[in-house]
Order: structure tokens, then sequence, then C-alpha cells
């Protein structure tokens, strides 16, 4: 019964024949779909009149200068970018997948885009002039360094959370040092925030006919080794018992792949998402047509499905944008919206298994080391904020800070005090609420390794602020905080939705949350892109995690949401402990799971999002703070809450210091400085957690 269950009968498959011309035909109907696709990209753009009667006579000779012109100088190099792009895209996708066996592994998960902003971000900022195919030498080698250190994190056959989950780290990471980049160097810069984006608008044929030869020897590579791509797909040892060698066959095709993106990213900047969409849709294919689990044809259809999307989706912006404002819309950002979409749609549909995340160890600490504990962080957090509160462009004394406080300060003190207090605050405040927010959503999950940030949360507030502060300049702190909140709502609504189905699996929870915080990357991109510069630098400063101009009616809000989450987590610490545990511990003890779970949910993206309101997108707080609490003083939530708020306010404290006085004049964000120090330690959890 077992075998007729699971095996396939010989009578059952399609004859190999008719699943060749099966194969054939959907092969020719995409193409005529191709085809039909860049014949309507090629007759929209701005120019209302040049229609489809003037391209003919520009194809054929018969129109005049200026609509020939438009037709060969912008619009055919427009369309034949788009197909280049997407065919490699595509292509680099379904084989990542494939060495990888990882059916989420593409350019934008291995970080490869991410590592290529940085490289071209460092040789930009250095006031490099490079040419096209030097940019594509540096863009190649940021993009494969990144794939490596993600490819070595996960490992071949791993878990799909723990690739999503080293490659966003890395791409937060990294991205965060380029955004640092762009702010301390914005004329060497410019330009660079909105490449990132993705647009396949070019002027002429330069860069297509330069690009066209890399993504061509890519390709061939690709189809030689098409063979042995097959084999790994049996396995390591299978591979290795027909005589193929695994590691160099890995690696080639990794760098084939690397080389296939940079053409893409060199040529057009990031266009998201095709690298794992087109294989996707190639897979249910692959089902039905043998033909197609064969790597020489799945590649090319790969190829041909990444072209569709691109051109697709440049064509529906045209479509429904009018002409003015589609040419400042990237195409990235379209296929960054669509393959969120398609991400949180996969991963809502898809079984869970077991999660990837280190389990940890449980430690049972003395009191004497609580008490220790607890009074070293206090003694630092109170040295720290007077220096936060001492150091700064003006250096102050005690001395000052006693008058301003009693009102009898000079001019100069006060307005110095006046400015650097509530930033202070700010960032004290903000790394607590984080901190207690990550608690709460690792607690309810019961997932070491969830936090706002991965799961989307901070990018939904950060769509709700960023949307007040570009459409509404004069917005006060109340407005932005309640903007944040319903962005947070409105992802945490999705995430947890979606996620609670399974039980708040690992699975589940985190790539649905990946899918909402690259949706609502590309939203905040689109409308930095879309506003005037002056609010576009103030909401990527924001973005930065700068606590810059904050007010004490700024923070007011964040101050009491804060009070009432502690009071909350102390006074249901308890329950926290139970929750914590296992599905069936608190429904033995009488606990309503739902309804305490949904609470301690609603509690979190509160604190989240006004935090965020406050200082910014802030990544990893929320992460490294309850992580290393439950390290020093064990599990139990009355010792890890206060514990975890103190480490939360010393990192961002800290972060926020070092970025406004090591550079000084210039400034780094909170939000970057947090970056650089949460990201390695993330990527330690994972490789201790592979361990």
């Amino acid at each position: 019964m077992a075998v007729t269950a699971n095996t396939t009968t010989p009578a059952a498959r399609p004859p190999a024949a008719a699943s060749r011309t099966g194969a054939a035909a959907v092969t020719a109907a995409l193409i005529l779909l191709v085809a039909a696709l860049a014949v309507v990209d090629i007759t929209q753009g701005t120019a209302s009149a040049v229609g489809p009667s003037q391209v003919w006579k520009a194809l054929t000779g018969r129109a005049d200068t200026a609509d020939a012109s438009v037709v060969v100088a912008s619009r055919l190099p427009r369309m034949t970018a788009g197909l280049l792009v997407g065919a490699v895209l595509g292509t680099a996708g379904a084989v990542l997948q494939a060495v990888s066996r990882n059916v989420l592994a593409s350019p934008d998960t291995l970080a490869v885009n991410a590592g290529s902003y940085l490289a071209l971000g460092l040789a930009a900022a250095t006031g490099l002039s490079l040419p096209v195919l030097a940019s594509s030498g540096v863009a190649f080698a940021g993009g494969l360094a990144a794939a490596a250190v993600v490819l070595g994190l996960s490992g071949p056959g791993a878990g799909t959370v723990r690739l999503v989950l080293a490659g966003s780290a890395l791409t937060f990471g990294l991205t965060a040092v380029t955004e640092g980049l762009l702010l301390l160097f914005p004329q060497e810069t410019e330009g660079l925030y909105q490449w990132n984006q993705g647009g396949i608008a070019q002027n002429g044929f330069d860069g297509v006919l330069q690009m066209a030869p890399v993504a061509l020897v890519g390709l061939a590579g690709l189809i030689v080794l098409a063979r042995r791509v097959d084999a790994l797909a049996l396995g390591d040892d299978a591979a290795r018992g027909v005589g193929v060698a695994v590691r160099a066959t890995r690696v080639t095709a990794v760098v084939l792949a690397a080389l296939l993106s940079t053409a893409a990213v060199t040529l057009a900047g990031p266009i998201g998402f095709v690298g794992l969409c087109a294989p996707a849709l190639v897979r249910p294919l692959a089902r039905r047509f043998r033909a197609f689990t064969r790597s020489r044809a799945r590649l090319p259809f790969a190829g041909l499905t990444g072209a569709a999307l691109v051109l697709g989706s440049d064509v529906l912006l045209r479509a429904v944008v009018p002409p003015d404002t589609a040419v400042a819309v990237p195409t990235g950002v379209v296929t960054s919206l669509v393959g969120a979409v398609f991400l949180v749609v996969m991963a809502a549909r898809a079984r869970d298994t077991a999660g990837a995340a280190p389990a940890e160890r449980l430690h049972i600490r003395s009191r004497t080391v609580l008490v220790v504990t607890a009074a070293v962080l206090v003694t630092v957090l109170v040295g720290l904020t007077i220096a936060a509160v001492l150091v700064g462009d003006s250096k102050l004394l005690l001395g000052d800070v006693a008058n301003w406080a009693q009102g009898r300060s000079g001019r100069t003190v006060s307005f110095v005090l006046d400015t650097r207090v509530p930033r202070v605050l700010a960032a004290l405040l903000a790394g607590a609420a984080l901190a207690l927010a990550g608690t709460l959503i690792q607690a309810v999950t019961r997932n070491p390794l969830a936090d706002p940030g991965i799961l989307g949360v901070t990018n939904g507030a950060a769509v709700g602020a960023v949307l007040l502060v570009t459409t509404v300049p004069l917005a006060g702190s109340l407005s932005i905080a309640a903007g944040a909140f319903a962005g947070a709502a409105a992802a945490a609504l999705i995430v947890f939705g979606l996620a609670a189905r399974g039980g708040f699996r690992q699975n589940r929870l985190v790539l649905v949350g990946f899918g909402v915080a690259t949706g609502s990357a590309a939203v905040v991109s689109l409308l930095i892109i879309l506003t005037d510069p002056f609010n576009a630098t103030k909401a990527l400063t924001w973005l930065a995690g700068s606590t810059y101009g904050r007010t004490l009616p700024d923070v007011t809000p964040l101050a009491v949401v804060l009070a009432a989450g502690l009071a909350v987590a102390v006074v249901r610490r308890t329950e926290l402990d139970i929750v914590s545990l296992d599905e069936d511990t608190p429904k033995l003890l009488g606990l309503r799971l739902g309804r305490g779970r949904l609470g301690f949910l609603v509690l979190s993206v509160l604190l989240s999002a006004t935090a965020v309101a406050a200082a910014g997108t802030i990544g990893f707080v929320g992460l490294v703070a309850p992580h290393a609490a439950r390290a020093l003083v064990g599990r139990r939530h009355v010792r890890v809450v206060p514990v975890a708020v103190l480490l939360g306010a010393i990192l961002v404290c800290a972060a926020d210091l070092v970025g406004r006085t090591v550079i000084a004049p210039a400034q780094l964000g909170a939000g970057l400085m947090t970056a650089v120090i949460g990201t390695p330690y993330f990527l330690y959890l994972l490789v201790r957690g592979r361990r």
C-alpha cells in the first residue's frame, strides 16, 4: 500500500515524446509572450506623440529624426536591457537553487546584490571614476564574497530559514554600511541610492553591448556545466559516485551565477526577486514535463521566464502609472513588490518543517549573578548616559548640566543641552523599548532568532512614518507615531496572522516576515524616490536610525508606552515563562493561550512602532538584547526583562554616542552602528546553531 501511494507507475507518466512536445509548446508560448511584451514595451514612454505607428516607422527607417531618436536611443535599449537582465537573473536563480538544493536561493537572499552595492559604494566614496567593465568587476567581487558567506553559513541542503536569516542579516548589515557611505559622501555617491532600486532605463546601447558578452560567457558556462549540476540534485554522495567533483562544480556554478548577477546589477542595478520567482514558476512545469527536469532545458526556460517578469513589470508600471511618474519609478521596485507578495503566499502555503534556529541551553543562575549583572549594567548605563550628555560637538562639564537643570545656565549651554538631552533620552528609551519588544516576541513565538526587524514589524512602521515624513513635512511627533503604529500593525497583522495558522512555526514565521519586510522596504524606496530631494534626505537620515533633532515631546509617547510595557511584562512574567515553553503546558494550566499571545504581540508592536517614530529604524537590538540577557541571567522573564531592557538602552545609547562623535562634525545614525554590531553577532548565532 505504501509503495502504491508514494510511487508513480510508468503508465501514469507521460510518454517521453509527449513530454518533449508539451515542453516545446510551452516554450514556444513563453517566447511569444516575451515577444509581445517587448513590442508593447517599445510603444510605451513619456513621448506620447511616438506611438505604435511612429515606432514601426522608426524601425523601418521611415520616421523623422526626432521620433527615430526616441525609439533607438531610449526605448529599444530599455527593452533590450529588460530582456538581458531578466534572462540572466532567472538563470542565476535557477542554478543557485539547484546547487544549494534550496528553493529560496537567489541573488537577493544570498546577499549578492547587497555585496555589489557595498563594493560600488566603497569605490564611489573613494572618488574612483570607473568605466562600465571595471565597475562590473568591482560589483562581481562584492557579490561573490557575500554569496560565499551566506552559503558557507547555511550550507547545501540547509533549511530555508537558515538561508533567509543569513542572507537577510548580511544584507541588512552591508546595506547599513553602504547607506552610511551615502550620508558621509553625498556628492561622490550621488545617484547610487536610486541606482540600488533597479531600473532598466538606458541611454543608448553602450551598456547593453558591454554587458552582453559577460552574460553570454556566464550562460555558456552554465550550459556546459548543466550535467554536473543535475548530478548534484541527487546528493553529494551520489554525485561523487558518478565521478562529479562536487566542491569544484558547486564553486564554479556559484561563480558563474554571481557573474550573471553582476552583469544585471551593472546594467540596471539590483532588480529584486526575479531570480527567486522565475525558477519557482518553472518547478510546477518540471513536474509535468520531464524535459524541464534537466538543467539544459530548465535554465534557458527560467531565463525566458525572468525576461517575461522584468518586461511584464515594466509594461505594468507604465500602463498603471502616468508616464511622467513612471520614469522616476525603477522597475526593481515593482519586481520587489511582486516578489514579496509571491514569497508571502509561498511561505503561507508551504508545509512547515523543523525550525532552524539554534536551541538555547537552559542556564540556571544564582541570585548573586543577577544582582552583580544588574549592578554592572546600571553602572555602565549611568556612566554612558553622563558621557552622552557631556560629549559632542561641544564638550560640557557636570557643573554646566547642574546649572542647566536649575535654569541658571548661559544661552550657549542651554542651547546645547536643550538639543542633546532629548536625543540621549530618545536613544535610551528606543533601545529599551526594542529590547522589550524583542523579548516578548521571542517568548510568544518561542523563536530565539525573532525580532521586530527580521519579522517585518520595524519596516512596516517605517512605511507609515516615511509616508508622513514625505507627504506631510510638518507632521508632528504624535502624527508620525500614529503613522508608524498603523504601519507596524498592518505588517504584524499579516505576519502573525499567517504564522498563527501553524502555531508560529519558525519556517512560516520567518519567511512571511522576510517577505513583508522586503515589500515594506520597496514601498519605502518608492516613497523616497517620488518625493522632493529635501524630504528624501530627511527620510534617509531618519531611516538610518538618527536621533538628530529630537525634542522632549517626541520622546514622551515612547516613555509612556515603555512604562506601560514594563508594567505588563513584570505583572505577567509568570505567564511569559509558561507561554515560552510549548503549546500544551499553558492549556494544561488553564491559560487562554491565544488571548495572552495576542496581547503580548500587540504590546510588542506598540513598543516597536513608538521606538521607530522616536528614533527611526534601528535593527538587531530586539534580537541581541534578549538573547544576551538569557545567556547572562537564565530564562526566567522576571530576570530577563530588566536585564534585556538595560542592555538595549546601553547598546543604542552607545551607538548614538559613537555615531555622532567619532567622525564629528559628520554623524552616523544609531541604526547604522547597531547594524554593524548586530550583524556579526547574528551570524555568530547561526554558526553556533549549525554546530
